[in-house]
């Protein structure tokens, strides 16, 4: 008989012992109890399947410290020996999303590639069939990329200045790069909210985000009309591009390359040894745009998720 728990505080040796030998990202004990002292993973967000006591299987949830409730699966894993894998996984994520009332979503970390390798795509397809079955049915594989100083620092062409703004006016030139977003989240905001709930949703994320407001942009072309928006923002571990996009009339011109760039000198002028940024797989312009940027793709993550996301 198999049961399912959040972990209590004596449980702590038996969930740190674990290890994850397949070939996908996972949270090792060092990060777990770093995270833990920081009210980012809890007992309670900890899911552990048990056989006749025996540990078989992990879930951790992670949350911002100050959230009531978890935002993403971070590690899920089942011991091969305890049987069906992706079963006893479906149960533990439904076990725990029992008690989670927001949406959340699951990302499964390999690296490029991982279809033609057999051991890593075997690894992604017993722990997507675990959270398709568990009502994470909506994926969307995303693009990792990352920055470092010796990839190089783009120079100003003065194609376009930057300012800042009132929320106000970053509010609408949210409503307006969102109409023909190749974003697969925005498209499907727009689809179930439309333009003015995806916009505020949007932009109450990066305000909410660890990144500082007074790094936002809003980029004018030399006549002053408005061509796009540059938010660097961060997450609690470093910082990123955040949020980058043009106004329709005024894509194909190679603003985002100015408008990336821009991003990225924020981040460099303030000393940051690394930036982050993902993107959808299916998004071939943006990829290429950081490409060109001498961002480097360094693993796909495949996010499941049960709801609509901001």
């Amino acid at each position: 008989m198999i049961s399912h728990r959040p972990t209590v505080p004596t449980d702590l040796d038996r969930v740190t012992a674990w290890t994850v030998t397949e070939p996908v990202g996972w949270i090792p004990a060092e990060r777990y109890l770093a995270e833990l002292a920081e009210n980012m993973y809890r007992p309670e967000w900890t899911w552990i399947a048990e056989i006749d006591g025996r540990v078989v299987g992990r879930a951790l949830w992670w949350g911002p410290r100050d959230s009531a409730h978890p935002v993403a699966l971070d590690c899920l894993d089942v011991d091969p020996a305890a049987g069906d894998r992706a079963a006893i996984a479906a149960e533990l994520i439904r076990a725990a999303l029992a008690g989670f009332p927001q949406p959340v979503q699951y990302a499964i970390k390999v690296a490029g590639g991982w279809r033609d390798d057999p051991a890593t795509s075997t690894a992604v397809e017993w722990r997507r069939a675990a959270a398709h079955a568990a009502g994470l049915t909506r994926e969307v594989e995303r693009l990792q990329f990352e920055w470092a100083p010796a990839d190089g620092v783009p120079p100003s062409t003065g194609v376009l200045r930057f300012a800042e703004a009132s929320d106000e006016e970053f509010l609408t030139v949210f409503k307006r790069i969102a109409e023909g977003s190749l974003d697969a989240q925005t498209r499907t905001n727009l689809a179930v909210k439309g333009v003015d709930a995806t916009a505020r949703e949007e932009m109450d994320f990066y305000l909410r985000a660890p990144g500082k407001r007074e790094w936002w942009r809003i980029a004018y072309t030399p006549e002053g009309q408005v061509a796009g928006m540059a938010i660097p923002s961060a997450t609690p571990y470093n910082v990123n591009v955040g949020y980058l996009g043009v106004v329709p009339e005024f894509r194909g011109r190679g603003y985002v390359d100015e408008i990336l760039a821009e991003i990225t000198r924020i981040h460099a002028a303030n000393g940051e040894p690394r930036i982050t940024a993902t993107t959808d797989m299916g998004n071939a312009p943006m990829a290429a745009a950081f490409r060109r940027a001498g961002y480097r793709n360094t693993e796909i993550r495949i996010n499941l998720s049960n709801n609509v996301q901001p």
